[in-house]
């Protein structure tokens, strides 16, 4: 029973040499004979049922090493996290959990809170705001996060963030064991790494032919390998597949089609299990560490787990490698395209109307030059289409079909309200605004192409385009009416920056100036430049700003704050200058999170005294799913009893 195997008896040998020592020291002599003494027989008896009972001693306790560990029941615990939580971020995990399972980290309204579970309160965490897909480090004292182009990190303890590099657009990162992070920093692109101390990142590997997007990694216990998701497609993730990388060999293999997010669990040593998402469902399947390779078949062992199809991210986490048997933290729900909205009037009281009353995925809306339509984007799945509200009487017209044009983002009027100009595969896509007809080209992109505003005359459009390095480019292309439809001529570049993330390049109402948005600073703000540019520009938002939108009653530009606030500025031309006054807060009304600096939630309309708003909605089940958390103990238990390794 010695806890040494060296200091056990090995033999039947070193127990007679053990007996006869015991005899000696007590004065007793040891013989084997055929008539032992009465007194030392009775001895001889004793001892050896004390042998006796260490040998079956013994045998039980080989027994017991060698039969399967008792598994623990799952047990399931909902969280409501309290009425002040609103969870708003598609991007990533709304709730993470530490590695040691003692700590949760959350997004609500833009800021990061951590919270101690034998603590009952949460401590909103320094200068987060704008912060989603939240990681921890292996040792729990540290989170990342991404944040106004940025990834930073944030001590459990307190304190301010720390920049570790540019993330233009991110999709998740996951810290190593060794300090190495590996994170997707961009839409398009590898996955790249970099040290937890920050620093120029390096790309892991390269895209494969027809690959897109690499998204959501999770470097393996050891760190010599990374799993992700891989998608053709930045807005579908239907065919999206699961793949394993080996960082020291460079090579990859698929894992599983038609699923999102994979997740190793580490339940025994070297042969845990992979889970995956498909449709809103948790599978699980075996998986072997050493050889990076599936063993089994996928058995599903939990529904109703929340995911976007906009960003492929699953509101999941688990706990740490160490923490068996181990802790799932989720959200419930269905797929999301984003939250589900109302479209509000607002004015600067902060005062609501309803403008469309019945929730839905809506986002960027866009007044028609008279404001008496509203041109929406809605998500339905993992498609989006362009639909235009007449609010006045409250009709609703479908105005795409993904006839040919794929996703439909980002509708654009044109100055006389004929037509609506849109984002689309391949490029930009114009189509008639009353239905009639269907979509036609406007131009020709391998890049995506991302319409905003014309000027007054409506011969110029501008866009953002976005480039395979992640970063994005202002551009015009000139456009020409003839009656039957658009013809668009050739772009010209109007800001162009080797890092620098820019976009929405928005005309003012007399078309000599574009608002715009770029993260030239460290985070991204809102300047205005000349048109054509002649090389000034002044900062117009001073704390954070995004989505400028220009009053048509002039000398006010409206933006969006970090916090889904709207701010307005007054400003005065002077000459070939712009003179701004200090930006002040129109509303104190938060709007709906629709995620990263793109989403457009609002639009201001053409009188200037109120905008279209994006509000979450208030139905009662939306209200829990805002705050609301379930945790399932001993969930590796429960994967090694329903998915036994290898079967």
């Amino acid at each position: 029973l010695a806890k040494d195997p060296d200091d056990r008896w090995q033999s039947a040998r070193d127990l007679k040499a053990e007996l006869e020592w015991i005899a000696s020291s007590s004065g007793q002599s040891l013989s084997v004979s055929s008539a032992p003494a009465p007194r030392f027989q009775a001895y001889w008896m004793a001892t050896a049922a004390m042998a006796i009972l260490i040998s079956v001693g013994a045998c039980w306790i080989a027994y017991r090493a060698t039969r399967p560990a008792e598994l623990k029941p799952l047990v399931r615990l909902d969280v409501d996290l309290g009425p002040d939580v609103s969870f708003g971020s598609t991007q990533g995990s709304s709730a993470i959990l530490s590695p040691d399972s003692t700590r949760i980290v959350y997004g609500s309204k833009g800021k990061l809170f951590t919270r101690k579970l034998d603590q009952p309160k949460a401590v909103e965490m320094e200068s987060t705001d704008g912060a989603y897909a939240p990681f921890f480090s292996p040792d729990g004292q540290w989170v990342a996060f991404f944040t106004q182009g940025k990834l930073k990190k944030i001590s459990v303890q307190g304190g301010s963030p720390v920049i570790l590099c540019d993330a233009p657009r991110a999709y998740g990162g996951s810290w190593g064991e060794d300090g190495t992070i590996i994170a997707t920093l961009n839409t398009q692109g590898a996955l790249s790494k970099l040290s937890y101390g920050g620093g120029t990142p390096n790309p892991v590997g390269e895209l494969a032919t027809g690959e897109v997007t690499q998204r959501w990694p999770q470097i393996l216990p050891g760190g010599d390998a990374v799993l992700f998701t891989s998608s053709g497609s930045s807005t579908g993730f239907e065919q999206a597949t699961i793949e394993v990388m080996s960082l020291k060999k460079g090579t990859r293999k698929t894992l599983q089609r038609g699923a999102i997010f994979g997740r190793y669990v580490p339940t025994s040593n070297g042969a845990g299990h992979l889970t995956f998402l498909r449709n809103g469902t948790l599978f699980a399947v075996g998986f072997d560490l050493n050889e990076l390779q599936i063993r089994g078949v996928p058995v599903p062992v939990l529904e109703q787990v929340a995911y976007s199809t906009v960003s492929a991210a699953a509101q999941l986490d688990f706990s740490g490698p160490h923490s068996s048997p181990g802790t799932l933290l989720y959200r419930e729900g269905q797929a999301s395209g984003g939250d589900l909205v109302t479209i509000q009037w607002m004015d600067s009281t902060g005062a609501l109307q309803p403008l469309l009353a019945k929730p839905g995925k809506y986002s960027r809306p866009s007044f028609s030059p008279d404001g008496r339509r509203l041109a929406i984007e809605v998500s339905n799945g993992s498609t989006r289409d362009i639909w235009i509200l007449e609010w006045q009487r409250g009709a609703m017209t479908r105005l795409t079909f993904d006839a040919g044009v794929g996703t439909a983002m980002l509708p654009v009027w044109t100055p006389d309200g004929q037509y609506v100009v849109f984002f689309g595969t391949g490029g930009m896509f114009f189509t008639r605004s009353d239905g009639a007809g269907k979509p036609r080209p406007l131009s020709f992109s391998k890049n995506p192409q991302s319409p905003i505003s014309f000027t007054p005359d409506g011969r110029r459009l501008s866009f953002s385009e976005l480039e395979t390095s992640g970063k994005r480019d202002l551009w015009t292309i000139p456009v020409e009416s003839d009656g039957a439809g658009l013809r668009g001529g050739k772009p010209v570049v109007f800001l162009q920056t080797p890092s620098v993330d820019t976009r929405a390049p928005r005309f003012s109402p007399d078309g000599r100036w574009i608002a715009y948005v770029s993260n030239e600073s460290g985070s991204y703000q809102v300047y205005i430049r000349a048109f054509p540019d002649k090389g000034g520009h002044w900062q117009i938002s001073n704390n954070g700003g995004t989505y400028p939108v220009w009053s048509q009653r002039g000398n006010e530009l409206f933006y969006r704050s970090d916090d889904h606030r709207i701010m307005v500025v007054t400003y005065t031309v002077k000459g070939d200058s712009i003179l701004a006054d200090q930006p002040k807060l129109w509303s104190e009304t938060r709007l709906a999170d629709l995620g990263q600096v793109g989403g457009g939630n609002y639009d201001v309309a053409p009188d200037g005294k109120r905008i279209a708003a994006l509000m979450p909605a208030e139905s009662p089940e939306v209200k829990v799913n805002q705050s609301h958390v379930v945790f399932l103990e001993n969930f590796f238990d429960e994967l090694r009893r329903k998915v036994p390794v290898g079967k």
